[in-house]
């Protein structure tokens, strides 16, 4: 009788890798848009890459980091706080 120690297999480590990968994207897309991590890493996790573009499809917020920088935050533009100070005075 021999010890089969990897037993799991390429394929196995490759469907790991996107899972966990679907949740980084998931969890970065959903906190830039104004939702919050939780919600991006539970969909993620739950949804795997189904998660990941639910996230992708959610509108923004209006003062989110997705609006006023950018997806990836090159915008250089304002940040939230100042968006909201703006928004806030304006309504005063």
């Amino acid at each position: 009788m021999s010890l089969v120690i990897a037993a799991i297999g390429a394929k196995a480590l490759y469907l790991l890798y996107g899972w966990l990968a679907s949740a980084i994207i998931a969890n970065y897309v959903s906190e830039r848009k104004g939702y919050g991590a939780k919600l991006g890493l539970a969909l993620g996790l739950l949804l795997s890459v189904i998660g990941a573009i639910i996230t992708l499809l959610m509108p923004a917020r209006r003062d989110s980091r997705w609006k006023l920088q950018g997806p990836f935050g090159s915008g250089g533009g304002k940040t939230v706080a100042e968006a909201r100070a703006e928004r806030e005075a304006e309504e005063s």
